[in-house]
């Protein structure tokens, strides 16, 4: 009797120590499954964020273009962005400007600093401030406002002259100008066969303080003021001077042509005005160069 309730209690022992291990290796199954799909779905969402990152195919190809322009209009923005602050650094740097203008740079005055030629000019200005320049002009016929029925003849003038400008890092630049050429003009007093009054040119020399406008847009603006200078009025012989022609009847003396008594002066203030064009096309910048680029690829893709 004793034998069989020791053998009962031994296989009940034995059948709940088997029934707890059952148990715990159940929780520990369903453990194991059910965290699988989370890691998975973890793995697989820093994989989709890795590849979406790295541009991979996780994403659609509409999209990735959609990136990859993005990416390249910012860069694009980034390089013009450098490129402008360069041009900033130097607004006069290798800048081409076709002008148009009156007074005294394009390119004579005369007659009381009320006549005023027209003209045309270039300017080629480089990288460390300094200008070359050239012009020329006409002087239009008119009437005479003091004589009825008289006219005066109209001419031709030039000037070439070096410029030097400052403050290259602000669009209002001051400067300063050396030139020669045609300076100064006036009228024979006397009228010809065809009651018109000749006109009297001189060449000389010119300095120019300059007030001008400018940044990489195509607009230019300038003014000037100076001083004449013309070596020929200084003398007085008719054959050096053009402003003295011819002897009075009744005296040795030179009789000025025009109204001034003693000739045309040598020296006097003169002023002009000027607006140009600043060709970016034959010395284009880093942006210019892109847009460029960019224009090539867009009728391309066309």
């Amino acid at each position: 009797m004793f034998k069989k309730v020791l053998l009962t209690l031994c296989l009940s022992s034995f059948l709940a120590w088997a029934a707890q291990d059952d148990d715990e290796f159940d929780d520990s199954d369903f453990e194991s499954a059910s965290e699988a799909p989370a890691a998975r779905a973890a793995t697989s969402d820093d994989d989709s964020e890795f590849e979406e990152a790295d541009g991979g195919g996780s994403i659609s190809s509409s999209q990735q273009k959609d990136l990859e322009a993005r990416k390249k209009f910012e860069e694009e923005q980034r390089l013009d962005e450098y490129a402008n602050s360069e041009r900033r650094r130097n607004w006069l740097k290798d800048r081409l400007i076709f002008q148009i203008g009156m007074g005294s740079r394009y390119p004579i005055m005369g007659e009381t600093g009320m006549g005023m030629g027209f003209g045309i000019g270039a300017e080629y200005i480089t990288r460390w401030g300094v200008g070359l320049y050239a012009s020329g002009g006409m002087l239009p016929k008119g009437d005479d406002n003091d004589f009825e029925g008289i006219q005066l003849e109209g001419g031709y003038g030039y000037k070439v002259g070096i410029n030097y400008y400052l403050f290259p890092k602000n669009p209002l630049h001051l400067g300063v100008s050396v030139s020669y050429g045609t300076v100064y003009f006036d009228h024979n007093v006397e009228p010809n066969e065809e009651n018109v009054r000749p006109l009297i040119t001189v060449n000389g020399y010119q300095f120019d303080l300059l007030i001008s406008y400018m940044t990489n847009e195509w607009y230019y603006l300038q003014f000037s003021v100076g001083m004449y200078y013309a070596p020929a009025l200084g003398t007085t012989t008719p054959e050096e001077n053009p402003s003295l022609r011819y002897q009075s009847e009744f005296s040795s003396n030179v009789i000025s042509s025009v109204v001034n008594p003693d000739g045309m002066s040598k020296t006097g203030i003169v002023f002009g005005i000027a607006i140009g064009y600043a060709l970016p096309e034959f010395f284009p910048d880093d942006t210019e160069k892109r847009r460029r680029q960019r224009e090539k690829e867009r009728n391309r893709s066309k």
